[in-house]
């Protein structure tokens, strides 16, 4: 059999700004601090990098993306998907930020030919339970698997089953962390809809985890573990996370640890031959507007193939960097996927991973 290839990618938040630039744009009432209305977002961006042409088709905020996507063909394409897919107007009380798309909209993740959304985050509640039922019930009809919610917890930590190349399976389960911001409330029970929360990354937690892998995989299963975890901003990752994620794959048999929150990629690790994404960064976002961090670089977006041998061999894993601008996804020019090749090298030391340029839009990632 061939080698399984995987696309991944961080955040993908087609809420708000992202939204109103669409077919068909939902109610843009917000209950920000300073912003009351998703239209801002839109306006802020133009005021930094020039008009944007409404409504978008629904392939426009992918731009490049697609153009990799179509050349690299993956056999399934995973995204965090940050953003409840409905028109309910119950913001959850006391969070500052609410994300909403429009389920008309739902064909912008079509147009990327989006197999999985790992839906367990810090945003998929923002427009209350039932806006969560909406989201998975609109993603279920557009033909689009999804990981980590549902109506109660036992459909909340059921795997999502996605077919391979001849006859495999790509098993994604999706978990969300209180250090990315994951009220606790929003924990999926036998009575609620909900999240699946992970409390902790002590040795009971993984025991759980690897018993619920255990009781789904089958022989020439590919296990991507998504996870939600972390802080928005800083390289920093915690011996406890880093412990844990090594664990999943020595103990649990995990093929792919996915990680994300942070609004720029973190370390990457290669361990067993298996990769271990800290943090893939923002995807898509309508932040371009927003002032701030503009050290870490939160206009660059980042691609993440990687392709596993079913023999057991070390996983290749290669990346491409984008630039968002005018809410678009396109290639990143020489100079900023170079300082993106600095940085990865950089942070990899402490992993043993270096990553160097291996085409014109492209780094390849490997252990030292």
């Amino acid at each position: 059999m061939r080698a399984i290839r995987l696309f991944l990618c961080g955040d993908v938040m087609t809420g708000r700004g992202i939204d109103q630039i669409l077919p068909t744009p939902g109610n843009p009432r917000l209950h920000e601090s300073v912003v009351h209305s998703a239209v801002e977002y839109v306006e802020l961006a133009e005021r930094r990098n020039g008009a944007i042409a409404r409504p978008v088709s629904p392939v426009y905020i992918w731009g490049d993306a697609l153009s990799e996507l179509e050349r690299r063909h993956p056999d399934v394409r995973i995204v965090n998907l940050e953003t409840a897919i409905t028109t309910c107007d119950d913001a959850w009380p006391g969070k500052g930020i609410h994300y909403r798309m429009h389920p008309a909209n739902v064909t912008c993740l079509g147009a990327a030919g989006v197999d999985c959304a790992a839906l367990a985050n810090n945003h998929v509640l923002d427009w209350g339970r039932a806006g969560l039922e909406e989201t998975v019930a609109t993603l279920q009809a557009a033909g689009i698997a999804v990981a980590g919610a549902g109506r109660n917890e036992q459909e909340a930590a059921l795997p999502a089953a996605l077919a391979g190349p001849d006859g495999s399976r790509v098993l994604v389960f999706a978990f969300a962390m209180a250090s990315a911001g994951t009220p606790s409330s929003w924990e999926a029970t036998s009575r609620r809809p909900g999240v699946a929360l992970l409390h902790d990354c002590s040795a009971a937690s993984l025991g759980r985890l690897r018993d619920r892998i255990g009781a789904q995989r089958r022989g020439g299963d590919v296990v991507v573990v998504s996870i939600h975890w972390g802080p928005n901003w800083g390289y920093e990752v915690e011996p406890e996370r880093r412990r844990f994620a090594r664990a999943l794959i020595d103990q649990a048999g995990v093929d792919v640890v996915h990680g994300h929150s942070s609004h720029h990629p973190i370390a990457v690790e290669l361990h067993a031959g298996r990769p271990i994404l800290y943090g893939c960064g923002d995807f898509i976002n309508d932040y371009e507007g927003i002032g701030g961090y503009e050290a870490y670089r939160p206009d660059l977006a980042l691609m993440v193939f990687v392709a596993l041998d079913s023999a057991g061999g070390a996983a290749e894993l290669r990346l491409v960097p984008l630039m968002r601008k005018r809410f678009r996804l396109g290639y990143a020019p020489p100079a900023d996927l170079d300082w993106l090749q600095e940085v990865l090298s950089r942070e990899g030391r402490a992993f043993g991973t270096h990553a160097a340029r291996s085409d014109v839009h492209e780094l390849r990632v490997w252990a030292d």
